[in-house]
């Protein structure tokens, strides 16, 4: 992906400003890695343009133990910190009550940042990490975008748990349906920019065919077509359903991933979830999901299926019978590249029983891949 570096260096800069509240006293901390957008955007360009004092980090949250963001947090009084919810969904699993341990009161904003933030992890985030005093912005980007699109400005406007709530500054962003026409009230669809903005992806290198149909389709009027669903609540805000290829139609039935994966997440038992879609000659889709529990995994294949089997149900009474997944398999961990990310990809290839042929080279954890194909499900 071809970006210029005056529009993308600009807002690089402005997100610093208006998203992080950065100044000059700040300690800012961005746990990406560096491999990724969001370490280029914020941890390389955004920081060094302000002058930021900034901690670099290359590790994983969780060596030598799960207390070591908490730790490194204390000893160099960082005061914004930027992660992602895959690595706190797992530091909550490995350990929830760690934070208490640490003088986190350097701290003054939170981040987010990679994918939607389930509820239940914000709440975790606001009130063990941020003290129930610290904002948390939930921010909404891409790799295309270079920069934030729809954050809160910390202070500016009210913030829900879960929700990227509002566009920033000259930022024109609404979602429409198949055939480009905007939708309004609480119905979802395409999340779409209509208007150009400094950073935006300019190409696709060496392919400028793909640029246009995969970002600018005709049926889109010339809008930017993110490739994210989503739908706005009574006060506009917008929440991000998951990839358009994340919305499985089971049955004849929309459903977004997004939406069964926080469902399950909000059941005692677990930690964190991921969902995907594999082809049913009835269903079209079924759903298969991918479960770490707060505790051990299940020993024993009986014991596997009856907390499967309660999972499924807990599924049906938050969502509908319809969003009940099909098969759950439990792992000791998802495949995560260092920084925290889930590789979807790789999970999709594992309920369709296709062999793995991706490179994995940025993987964390390579063998949890046999464990989850091994999974009793």
């Amino acid at each position: 992906m071809q970006h210029s570096s005056g529009g993308y260096l600009l807002l690089a800069k402005l997100t610093m400003q208006w998203v992080f509240d950065y100044k000059p006293a700040d300690i800012f901390w961005c746990t990406a890695d560096v491999g990724w957008v969001t370490g280029h955007t914020y941890t390389t360009y955004g920081p060094l343009a302000m002058g930021a004092t900034q901690v670099v980090f290359e590790s994983v949250p969780t060596y030598p133990d799960a207390g070591r963001f908490w730790k490194m947090i204390q000893d160099h009084k960082v005061t914004i910190f930027y992660t992602a919810p895959t690595a706190i969904r797992s530091l909550i699993k490995l350990g929830g009550d760690l934070p208490k341990k640490y003088d986190l009161s350097s701290l003054r904003l939170l981040g987010s940042v990679g994918e939607p933030i389930n509820p239940e992890a914000w709440m975790w985030y606001y009130t063990e990490v941020g003290r129930s005093r610290c904002p948390i912005v939930d921010t909404w980007w891409q790799t295309e975008t270079g920069a934030h699109m729809i954050a809160p400005l910390p202070g500016a406007m009210p913030i829900k748990p879960g929700t990227c709530t509002l566009p920033l500054p000259g930022i024109m962003a609404t979602i429409v349906d198949e055939a480009g026409n905007e939708v309004h009230d609480r119905n979802g669809g395409f999340l779409v920019i209509k208007r150009p903005f400094p950073s935006q992806i300019r190409a696709i290198w060496g392919d400028p065919e793909r640029y246009k149909k995969s970002y600018f389709p005709e049926e889109m009027h010339g809008y930017y077509l993110a490739g994210d669903s989503a739908h706005r609540d009574e006060d506009g805000y917008f929440w991000i359903m998951g990839r358009i290829d994340d919305v499985l139609n089971v049955s004849g039935h929309r459903l977004g991933t997004m939406e069964i994966e926080s469902a399950l997440a909000a059941n005692p038992l677990v930690a964190e979830a991921a969902v995907v879609g594999k082809p049913h000659e009835i269903k079209g889709e079924a759903i298969a999901a991918f479960v770490v529990l707060k505790g051990a995994r299940p020993d024993n294949p009986a014991k596997a299926r009856e907390i499967a089997e309660m999972l499924r149900n807990w599924v049906s009474k938050e969502i509908g019978p319809i969003a009940k997944p099909d098969e759950i398999r439990f792992g000791d961990n998802l495949p995560k590249t260092r920084s925290g990310k889930i590789m979807r990809r790789l999970l999709r290839a594992i309920a369709r029983g296709e062999e793995i042929t991706q490179d994995i080279s940025t993987l964390e954890n390579p063998a949890i891949l046999e464990q989850l194909k091994n999974a009793v499900h």
